[in-house]
This record gives structure tokens, sequence and C-alpha cells, in this order.
């Protein structure tokens, strides 16, 4: 018998086991993973590239080694496509399965590539920047004359023209002044630092400067590419973290480097790679767009800001993140950062990369730069400030007081562990409706603007591969669900749903829900299932019970006593807050004073990138925070277990009440429709 071998393929996480010698990319049709191919694997258009990786995966039980994947093969070798192989890089339809392998699938490779749908709203803020340019004119040299170095010349211009004192001038900058002096005929434009170093030198007048701010999240990179004299935000660009082949999670990736000896080194090396590939994209598109005197490069930029939670910060620098993962969480430093952006391999040869500072071993600079953006410091009144991802990051407080944990919500929310969930991508269901009499749902999906009911909703969406929820349509058909009567507030799917439509079936021992396809083809549909329902309960349990800690601490239970409820990050921008409260992820506050507020670690980093002042603020923000570390404290097990219910299991939900229809109280009923007993009675509304 012909050996076979298990090929999974990140990130998606989809597997298929496969005879020895099936080409990766047969092996990625054979499992529906999103490799893309144009020439129908003859090797032309470069399209199938994947990364073959190597260690030990826990996660899939897999050990890949370099052999799991044959060698160079003449296609290869003579391929003379326009998109070049690049640097560790096989195509998928020349490199033969030999072995157990984990194959990661590049977002430049995939045919549909994820939405990533980050912005920033700045609001009023004074633009401050840290690096300036200054024109000057050299005098012309004669022989004879004593006119001093180019060094000395460009200080005594920048003294004499702009009341400049330069402290110094870069030494990688030196070599580059003469021929920037010839180029522009003795004129020549400099950027200068904290107004006394002089990091760029150009030829000739240059109108523009920019700086590139990034949010590094657990799943996506954010980049924002600014102009760092009027702080407009001219470029935004986005990736996913190849972090993701490593583990879904920061622990899991933690875990990895634990597991393989310099597997922290390979999760630098590949943030890294991704930090200089996005700037390249944002100059790249910048370059098409922008209107400047000179042609925008990686030279254009003169300053890089970065947030990202402590592990991601951690691995960033080269830091050995295992600390982290393990108790007491030590941080290697929790000040802001300073390196120059070519020691971290990105290509800005000119630029300085400022890290924000981080709060605590699991509230990073990325909380650092939510608090600078959304100002719970700057506030009298109470504010709860919640980024929503991988690994929950939660703020609660004013101006006289501010608290600060962590909650490891796991990736769940974000499509992971869900049995149909997927990233934001086209064709990714994303809002949900149920109707309460027929039981019947309508969606609307990302690459239409249409619900499911309307008649042309088919002919829009024909071209797009509608194949699982994203993150806020899982919420939404939770909560759904809840309301309809189909889930019962200890998250139970109810046996009796059959009786009532047929969108509810056995499934095994329990009961799934059939939100979109058609009943006579089972293999084609997305449905709801007891484990789907399980994994979020466990998710926003935990989010929860982080929230209810920092009340508690703060002495603030009452949920009318919270001025404002903030929703951040890429999958909180895009919770409706309705729902948000009706699955309960937070406290019952007036719906009306819930709200998403986009990526605010992002925004804190364009902030940080823009003002010297915001830096100082934030820097002086961070060490009044009081760190509550929910692993050890002893009340958050309690707090998780009676936030597993919906809305909640022991708090009132007035408000909500007032908002929206919740449903009656029901039989509690057995797996198999049995009669039990008579579940707690609501409250009426």
């Amino acid at each position: 018998m012909d050996a076979r071998h298990r090929v999974v393929f990140a990130p998606s996480g989809l597997s298929v086991t496969v005879d020895e010698g099936t080409t990766v990319l047969d092996a990625a049709r054979q499992a529906g993973a999103d490799l893309d191919s144009t020439c129908g694997g003859r090797g032309l258009c470069g399209r199938c590239q994947v990364v073959p990786t190597a260690g030990s995966f826990s996660k899939w039980q897999i050990e890949s080694t370099d052999n799991s994947i044959t060698g160079w093969a003449s296609t290869e070798e003579n391929y003379t496509g326009r998109r070049p192989i690049l640097d560790r890089q096989r195509l998928g339809c020349a490199a033969q399965v030999c072995g157990d392998v984990v194959v990661e699938i590049p977002a430049a490779s995939q045919v549909h590539k994820q939405v990533v749908r980050k912005s920033v709203d700045l609001g009023d803020i004074e633009v401050d920047p840290l690096v300036r340019l200054h024109y000057i004119e050299l005098p012309k040299a004669e022989l004879g004359a004593e006119l001093g170095g180019l060094s000395e010349q460009i200080g005594a211009a920048l003294l004499a023209d702009y009341d400049v004192t330069m402290a110094r001038l870069d030494a990688h900058v030196l070599p580059l002044i003469a021929d920037a002096a010839k180029r522009g005929d003795n004129a020549i434009t400099v950027g200068v630092r904290r107004g006394c170093d002089v990091c760029a030198v150009y030829p000739g007048y240059v109108d523009r400067s920019f700086g590139v701010a990034v949010d590094v999240g657990s799943t996506t990179v954010a980049g924002h590419l600014v102009d760092l004299a009027t702080g407009e935000v001219v470029v935004s660009n986005g990736v996913m973290n190849p972090q993701i082949r490593f583990g879904d999670d920061l622990m899991s990736r933690v875990s990895y480097v634990m597991m393989n000896p310099g597997g922290d080194v390979e999760l630098t090396r590949s943030i890294r790679a991704a930090l200089n590939t996005m700037v390249g994209e944002l100059v790249d598109d910048a370059a098409t767009s922008v209107d400047t005197l000179r042609p925008i490069d990686r030279t254009s930029i003169l300053d890089m800001t970065l947030v990202g939670n402590p592990i991601m910060h951690h691995v960033i620098l080269g830091i050995d993140p295992t600390p982290l993962g393990q108790a007491p969480f030590l941080l290697a430093t929790d000040s802001a950062v300073t390196v120059r952006a070519t020691d971290l391999e990105i290509d800005a040869p000119f630029a300085s990369t400022y890290l924000l500072p981080c709060i605590a071993g699991h509230v990073g600079a990325d909380t650092a730069g939510a608090i600078l953006a959304e100002g719970p410091h700057r506030s009298d009144a109470l504010q709860l400030l919640v980024d929503v991802g991988t690994n929950a990051e939660i703020v609660f407080g004013n101006s006289e007081h501010v608290l600060a944990a962590s909650s490891p919500t796991g990736p769940a929310f974000e499509g992971a562990q869900i049995s149909a969930g997927m990233r934001a991508t086209a064709g990714a269901i994303e809002r949900v409706r149920i109707d309460r009499d027929t039981l019947e749902p309508r969606v609307k999906v990302i690459g239409s603007d249409l619900w499911s009911d309307d008649p042309a909703f088919s002919g829009e969406t024909s071209k797009l591969d509608i194949s699982g929820i994203c993150g806020s349509g899982i919420i939404e058909v939770m909560g759904e669900l809840y309301l309809a009567g189909l889930l019962d507030v200890d998250g139970t799917v109810r046996s009796d749903g059959p009786a009532k439509t047929d969108r509810v079936f056995a499934d095994g021992r329990t009961f799934s829900y059939r939100l979109f396809g058609d009943a006579d083809d089972p293999t084609a549909n997305i449905n709801v299932t007891q484990d789907d329902v399980r994994a979020i309960q466990l998710a926003k349990a935990a989010l929860r019970a982080g929230i209810d800690l920092l009340c508690e601490h703060a002495g603030k239970t009452d949920p009318n006593e919270i001025g404002s409820v903030r929703l951040a990050g890429a999958f909180g921008a895009h919770i409706d807050p309705l729902y948000a409260k009706v699955l309960g992820l937070v406290p019952d506050v007036p719906v009306t004073q819930v709200a998403s507020v986009g990526n605010a670690a992002g925004a804190g980093a364009v902030r940080a990138l823009v003002s010297a002042a915001q830096r100082a603020e934030i820097e002086a923000a961070v060490r009044r925070v009081e760190k509550i570390e929910t692993a050890t404290e002893p009340r958050f097990q309690e707090l998780f277990v009676n936030a597993m219910g919906f809305p909640h299991t022991t708090e009132p939900t007035p408000n909500l009440a007032s908002e929206t229809v919740l449903p009656s109280a029901q039989p509690k009923l057995d797996a198999v429709g049995g009669r039990q007993r008579t579940g707690r009675r609501r409250r009426p509304t």
C-alpha cells in the first residue's frame, strides 16, 4: 500500500490526508484550502507559492520536517513567470508531499485575501512630530575658502536659518551628504529629530516626510502611512500575522518556542519580514496616489511607532517570550523602547522606531495605544474600554483611577474553534436576523450590501464563496438564536426546536441550527452547532469575568455608574452593541452608551507618531494604571461561571429588557426532548 501523509494548511487549519507524491496544490484543492492558481498547475503563473514549515506543531499533532516536501523541481528551476519565487517559498504545483507537513499559504497566494478592516480616528490632536524637514542651501565651495566640513556647514545653516542647534549628525547620514549636495546643486533637505539630531538628507527641496504607525495584532497587522507635518493618514494597509502558522493564540506560540529550539528566532523573523513587506506596500501605494515633489520611497519614512501585546512586543524586539507564558509573567521591560528601523530588519534607513510602553505581563503596548486614543485617564466619567480579540484587554476607570487586565478569550470570536467559522473575507456571513415567528434566518455577507431575502441577493453574490461565518456574524447568530427562543439561558440548543422549524435538527446527542444552505444538500450547509455555542460561551465568560473583576476592584458594580463602554479592535469595531449586551459580553449599560470605536490601538500608535507630547502623556499614564492579574484572582473563576449564561446567569438586565424583546421562560428539556423542569422565569419585559 502506498504511503499516505497528513497535510495541514495554515492559517486556515484545514487538513487532508493524501498519497505520497501528491502535489501541494492538489492537496490544497482536496482540503478546500484557499490556494490560488491561474495556469492550471503548469508552473507558469507563480500564484500557488507556499511556505513548507519544519517543527513540532502540538495543536495539530504533527512533526513537520524539511524532508516532508520533495526538493527543488525542474519546474521551479526553469520558472520564468512574472511573479518571482520568493525566498523560502515553493511552487505548490511542483512541490510534492512525502511526509506529514504543515504548509503556510501566504496572503499573496490566497484567492480570497483577508479584508483587514482596521481604521483610525484621531479626534482632536495637536500635531507635533519628532522629525521635521529643513531646506538648506550650502555655500559654493571654492579653493582656499574656509567653510568647514559639510556636517559643520549643515549645523551652521540650521542655526542661522531655523534657530536649530545641531547636537549630532547620525553616522549613517554622513556618507550621503556629499552626493546629496552634488545632485541638489548645493541645495539639500535634512530631517531633524527632536529638534537637534540630523537623521536624513535629500538632494534639493523635499516638501513632505512620512511616518508609519503599526498595530501588530495576534491575527492581523495593520499599518498606516502618515504625513508627519499634518497628521493625515494617507495610506493604510493590512496583512495577516504570519505567526498564525505557529499557533492561533499567543500561548500556543509561546508553547511552540518552548518545544522548538530556535522557535523564538522563527517568530521574530516572520513578523519582521511581514512588517518590512507592509512598509514596502504602503510606500508603493503612496507613490501612485500621493502628490509630492520627490517620489515617495522607503527613505521618505522618517519615523515609526509600533503597538502590540506583550508577546508581540517582545518577539519584534528579539526578546525570548517564554517568561510571559508562565507566572509571574515577567516583562523584559515595561518602558517605551526606541530603536532604528533597520535594527528590526525593516528597510527604512532614516527611520527610528518607537514601541509604546507595556503595562503588565498580559497587558501590552496595544492597550497603552488604546488608552492614549480613548483617554479614560482624561475622563471625569467612568469608561470601560474593551479590546476584543484573541486575548481581550480591559481598561476601566477615569482620571482618578484606571485599572487594566487581560482575559484569555481565545480565538473563537474571530472564527477559530467554530465549525463554520472563518476570517472576515469576501463571502463570510457578517450579519444575521432570525424571524421570531417563522424562525427563518436572513443574512448579509461581506462583499454585498443586500440581505439574503432580497431577490437580487443570489445574483449579486454568485461569484462569492459563502462558506462560513466571521466574528460579527457569530455574535449575532448566537444572540438571535437566544432571542428567538431556540437557545436556553444556559446555552443549550433546545431539543424541541425540530418541532418548531426544520432548521433545527438532531446532531448526535445535541442539536444544531441550519443558518444557510439547502436542506437537501447537507454538505453545503452552514450550521451552528452546540459545540459552537459552548466555544462562544467560554470566550464571552472569560471576557465578562475580567470586566466584572475590574468593576469589583474599583468598587463600581452598578452598570448605571459606567459612563460609557467602548468596544475596540478589528473585531470589536464590528460588533453591534445590542448583541454585545444580549450575549452578556458587557454589563447592562444603556445601549446608547455602548459604542464601537474602531482600531483604538492603531489610533494611539498614530497619535504617538505625530506628537511628542502624546508619547510623554502615555508614558506617564501607564505608570498610574493598577494592574489586575486575572490568573491569580480567586474571584475570577466564580465570576467566569456566573457569566456563562445568556445574557448572564445571575445579574439582572433591566436596561436590555427595555431595548429588545427578551424570550419568555420555557420548560427545561433534556437532550432527547423529555421535560425535566421549568427554567428560572425571567423578569417580565
